[in-house]
């Protein structure tokens, strides 16, 4: 009688599965999705790392909760009820930081609704989550919202440090003395074309370092 052995919950195959979206499937740099609030929220760091958190809390948990229940969900009903899923975590996510980081959340405004709408989230229901197991499905989502969480962090670090002379608020140009010795805070970085240049930047950075993606 043959044995049936588990796969090991951090295998190889797994954190392949965790990387890849970071880097080599990332669905900024590589699948071009949720571009519009790379160019929203990366002003400040603080909101687009709150930005960033929200989006990887939503899509690990939506995943591992469509795959759960994915056999149960009739095929003409199944972008329904991934998107009821999807808008039960934001709203839970919007009223937390309501409730807790009230700021940060005026600032993010109208767009930790969006994640709802948000085409990288739909996208890894429809495409992975509705196909495997949870396990897998959390790894993916985790992946996922890890490698566009990056690309904001990197996004909204470069956007506040060189348009605001700040990083998390706290006045780092000054404190090094860039100003006294002629450094002005440059105005346009804090434009929303100035984050689509920025991912850009990092779209060509990547692509030069792996040449496998410039097919794609």
């Amino acid at each position: 009688m043959n044995k049936i052995t588990k796969e090991p919950l951090f295998s190889a195959k797994n954190l392949k599965l965790f990387t890849d979206q970071i880097d080599k499937n990332n669905p900024i740099t590589v699948q071009v999705l949720g571009i519009c609030s790379a160019l929203a929220v990366t002003v400040k760091l603080k909101p687009a790392l709150v930005m960033a958190l929200s989006v990887v809390i939503v899509i690990a948990v939506s995943n591992v909760v469509i795959s759960a229940i994915r056999n149960l969900i009739p095929d003409r009903i199944r972008i329904i009820v991934q998107l009821v899923v999807i808008a039960t975590l934001v709203i839970l996510v919007d009223q937390v930081l309501k409730a807790y980081a009230f700021d940060v959340s005026k600032q993010l405004s109208v767009f930790v609704g969006l994640i709802i709408t948000n085409c990288i989230i739909m996208g890894r229901l429809e495409a992975f989550a509705m196909a495997n197991k949870p396990w897998p499905s959390f790894i993916d989502g985790l992946g996922n919202g890890a490698g566009y969480g990056l690309i904001l962090i990197i996004v909204a670090f470069f956007r506040e440090l060189l348009g605001s002379g700040t990083l998390m608020g706290y006045p780092v140009m000054e404190k090094i003395g860039a100003y006294s010795i002629g450094y002005e805070n440059n105005g346009m970085m804090i434009l929303p074309p100035m984050a689509l240049i920025v991912v850009g930047l990092i779209i060509w950075v990547q692509r030069s370092r792996n040449k496998s993606l410039i097919e794609k």
